[in-house]
Order: C-alpha cells, then structure tokens, then sequence
C-alpha cells in the first residue's frame, strides 16, 4: 500500500466498502499502487494495468488495455464508442466484489500478461474520424484554419472532431465550430 494514495480510501464517500476491496484484491495480484489523475492505479514494472474510481452510480476498476483482454465472463464495458483501449468492470455493491474476486485477479493477471508481451491496442487514426460537414465547409473556406488545423497533435484534432461531431443538430455544431477558431488559429487544443 502506498501512503500517498491513502487518502482516497479514507474519504467519505459513497463507494468505500467497495473500493477498498478492490484494492485488496489489485494489491494480492503483486502490482505496485500510485497516485494518477487522483485516482489509485496500479503499475507492473511502471506500466499502466488498473485503475479504480467512483462515479455517482458505480465504482469501477478500469482495465488500461481492457480491449485485448479475452472477456469470457463478459463483464468489461466500453465506457462510450469513443473509448478505444480501456474496459472497465462496474459494481454497486460489494458483494458482486466478493464473488467476482477470483474472476477479477484472473482478469488483472491476463492484463499483465498483454503488458509483458508488449501488446499494443490498434487505434483508431485521427483520418477515420469523421469531420463534420459544417467543419469542412470553414476548412475549405478558410485557408488559414485549414493550416492551423493540420499543425495541430493528432489528439487535439481528434479532440476538436469530437467535440463538433457529438451534437445532432447542424446549428449546435456550428456554433461550437465558432466559439473554436480563435483557439484552433493559435495552435491551443479544446482544453488548452
């Protein structure tokens, strides 16, 4: 157990019961506990295998390569389409914890197993996804964002596709397509 992470067992909150059996189980399996993006995760030879968190419905252990996983007891869950390596496994209650243990230790040590073999998830190039036509239009239109567009990461392209594709109306779209030239024209991200 590492101490700096002990804090988010010892709060109070909704899911406490549960995730500190999480972490009991996480700990049997030989992994080593940090502290990422405020949540316990746990490492083999400082590689990314799980994670725990809580959300308002569930807790959750998150599988960071859960996609390669072999899920024969059918229990990991995509958490949206635009998820592509993680897997989680929900729970609201700890007894679906309890009888899942060995499961779940089977699911941790196949996990590392992925790590070890240096598999890799095939992602998704920021290319195939799609561009929303009100996008393309001010791409076509503007030669400058255009420009700015393609000097962006990958991940912030993909990020900003996201973001104008998620909303079903054209007028939606468009007005999150203007709100984000300015920052596009300066080479920032949509969290930037």
């Amino acid at each position: 157990m590492n101490p700096k992470v002990d804090f988010y067992f010892n709060k109070e909150q909704k899911w406490q019961q549960e995730i500190r059996k999480l972490r009991t189980i996480i700990l049997d399996c030989g992994l080593v506990e940090e502290l990422k993006w405020g949540c316990p995760c746990y490492t083999f030879k400082g590689s990314n295998i799980v994670l725990i968190h809580v959300f308002k419905e569930y807790c959750a252990l998150l599988i960071f390569k859960g996609a390669l996983l072999n899920d024969s007891n059918g229990i990991l869950i995509q958490q949206t389409e635009n998820v592509q390596a993680a897997r989680q496994i929900r729970f609201t209650d700890i007894s679906q914890i309890v009888e899942l243990e060995p499961v779940l230790k089977a699911y941790i040590f196949e996990a590392v197993e992925v790590e070890k073999a240096g598999l890799k998830v095939e992602l998704k190039k920021t290319k195939e996804f799609n561009i929303p036509d009100e996008f393309q239009d001010k791409l076509d239109t503007m030669p400058a964002l255009q420009t700015a567009f393609n000097a962006l990461t990958p991940g912030r392209q993909r990020g900003y596709l996201l973001h104008f594709s998620a909303p079903k109306q054209s007028k939606t779209r468009e007005s999150r397509i203007e709100k984000c030239i300015p920052q596009i024209l300066n080479g920032k991200g949509l969290d930037d």
